[in-house]
């Protein structure tokens, strides 16, 4: 196998496998592991796109995958836990815990919510060779969990979706992905907003939120995907899925709500912020997270989002407003698991820099 690069930090597919006890071509020195290893596999798909040159890794079904999020999966540890610790290039902690200081600092609760990658819910749809367990568990992503537990102890909540999503796939056929596309479904925002809603609505202050009431209705949306549209060669026909368009109950059908730059709620993070919400090359328009999340709330959440990195650009977009986030009570950090290790970097970014007098602690 030709060893290709990694975006982060210059390892070597071979690199990856062999910190996790694989050879160059996927077996072990000393054990052989199963045939069907997700690893293994992985990495034979990501050395495929990097020889084709391009981002699209074919799967089984008609389901596409990225090859940075397989990357991603297949990683080493990525972080540096303690002082005693050698610094790892790219770690997400630093920055991560820098921005909850100001936060902290602020009065402003934080939720971290990584969007899983597609393959650590839909691992079978990469190869036939993978299968998946019953009951289902899951079965990649134990480094993202480890960070996830690392964030925790530092007192950052961290709203990991594997289980719910995994929980939501045993229980109906709707696609929680896009078959064709690098974002997640209608049926995996629709979730999401339901466990982010579930740890807002508790909080002191959300009562006396003044309320707007909404409506909703189901329609269904055309998905030009941008892994169909990166394959070479012909393109497969365009896929469907089942969007709930959110309105404020007075208004048409289909007619969003745009977000309120003076909600306590502050979305902040990359495109999985935007699909199904921005409308143009996000698919649709007001049914996307921001939507979902308003429904939930009874009140229309702040959006900061970007089409790239939702890791410092985010947060860049964040500190430009100048306003130390006067208003806001708790910021919602949603971006894919990936820009832990596939991003554009984590600079730390003063976005709070003359913090104002605290509205109350942080809930936890």
């Amino acid at each position: 196998m030709t060893k290709f690069t990694w975006t982060r930090a210059g390892l070597p597919v071979a690199a990856a496998l062999a910190a996790w006890g694989l050879g160059a071509c996927g077996f072990a020195a000393e054990v052989s592991p199963p045939a069907d290893s997700f690893r293994q596999v992985a990495a034979e798909a990501v050395a495929g796109a990097e020889k084709s040159q391009s981002m699209t890794v074919p799967g089984v079904g008609g389901w596409l995958f990225l090859d940075k999020e397989l990357r991603h999966l297949i990683a080493p540890k990525f972080w540096a836990s303690g002082s005693g610790e050698p610094q790892v290039p790219g770690d997400p902690l630093p920055a991560i815990l820098d921005f909850k200081r100001q936060l902290d600092l602020a009065g402003i609760d934080l939720i971290l919510v990584p969007v899983p990658a597609k393959a650590a819910i839909y691992p079978d749809k990469l190869a036939d060779s993978l299968h998946l367990p019953e009951p289902l568990s899951p079965q990649t992503g134990e480094t993202d969990r480890a960070f996830y537990r690392v964030l925790e102890e530092n007192g950052i909540r961290v709203l990991d979706l594997t289980d719910p999503f995994l929980t939501a796939r045993a229980g109906g056929p709707e696609p929680l992905y896009c078959r064709q596309d690098t974002h997640w479904a209608p049926e995996g925002i629709r979730i999401a907003a339901k466990e982010i809603a579930a740890r807002i609505k508790g909080l002191d202050w959300v009562a006396a939120q003044p309320k707007v009431l909404m409506k909703s209705a189901s329609a269904p949306v055309t998905v030009n995907g941008d892994l169909a549209a990166a394959l070479p060669g012909a393109k497969p026909e365009p896929d469907q899925v089942t969007a709930c368009f959110v309105s404020a109950a007075d208004a048409p059908e289909r007619t969003p709500i745009p977000p309120s730059k003076g909600s306590p709620v502050i979305l902040l993070g990359d495109s999985h912020n935007l699909i199904f919400h921005a409308g143009g090359d996000m698919q649709a328009a007001g049914a996307g997270l921001p939507d979902q999340l308003a429904l939930e709330l009874g009140f229309p959440v702040d959006v900061v989002a970007v089409r790239g990195s939702g890791a410092t650009p985010a947060r860049r977009n964040l500190a430009r407003r100048k306003d130390n986030l006067a208003g806001c009570r708790i910021v919602v950090w949603c971006f894919s698991a990936r820009e832990f290790t596939e991003g554009q970097g984590w600079a730390k970014v003063p976005v709070v820099k003359t913090p104002p007098p605290a509205q109350s602690g942080p809930e936890t």
